[in-house]
């Protein structure tokens, strides 16, 4: 049963969504603040965080920070208000996974929940250990979800790393924004969603250059393509 930590000042939301994803067969705990979200999410008992951004003392987008700067990879899906794209793009920089616009129904978020964690499970190994993906000096590992850049480990987000194997696998081949988002955040690309642009920008930097040193590059109006060195 995976454990999901709700942080939200809100409690009475807080408990409704409780009740819900205990329903939905997760088990589930909620706090008020931020601060109590930082240390529950590094206690190593949850296999993912809901985060909501607006919260008295410490912030979803402070917290947030706190737990990435212990290199903790613990899933977090932020709440946002409708409409900000600020905190979407900030949060999702900062290493958030997805968000969910509030208000949101828990059937919306559950589904958001459950396509974060079918990304982020290890996968089963076969008897013999498949190849490792290579493109350059980029290689992936994607049974135990590892990536080396020019031989040097990289930190990327279970996020990050879904969508550069996807690209990877596509090597040399313009993968549209919907395909990339279906394969990579699990989920259909909504309107005016920039997801896939922060995360893609958040690799490139990762990768150690701007598009323009970078093998990912965007091809306008139509997606990304991952070019072969």
């Amino acid at each position: 049963m995976t454990q999901v930590l709700l942080v939200d000042d809100d409690v009475e939301l807080g408990e409704m969504l409780t009740e819900y994803l205990e329903r939905e067969g997760f088990g589930a705990t909620a706090v008020p603040d931020g601060e109590a979200g930082v240390r529950h999410a590094l206690s190593g008992e949850y296999g993912l965080v809901v985060l909501d951004v607006m919260m008295p003392r410490l912030n979803g987008i402070d917290a947030l920070r706190r737990i990435r700067a212990q290199n903790s990879r613990i899933p977090v899906l932020m709440l946002t208000a409708r409409g900000d794209d600020v905190d979407r793009i900030v949060g999702l920089e900062l290493g958030a996974d997805d968000y969910v616009p509030k208000p949101c129904t828990p059937r919306e978020l559950v589904a958001r929940i459950r396509a974060i964690l079918r990304r982020t499970e290890p996968r089963e190994p076969d008897s013999t250990p498949a190849a490792p993906l290579t493109a350059g000096p980029l290689t992936l590992w994607p049974e135990k979800r590892g990536a080396e850049w020019n031989g040097v480990p990289l930190d990327l987000t279970s996020t990050e790393f879904n969508l550069l194997e996807v690209l990877v696998r596509n090597a040399g081949r313009v993968v549209g924004k919907q395909e990339l988002s279906e394969q990579g955040l699990g989920r259909p690309l909504a309107r005016y969603d920039r997801s896939i642009d922060v995360h893609l920008s958040s690799i490139r930097h990762k990768l150690g250059g701007g598009e323009g040193r970078s093998p990912i590059q965007t091809v306008r109006g139509v997606g990304y393509q991952y070019i072969r060195e």
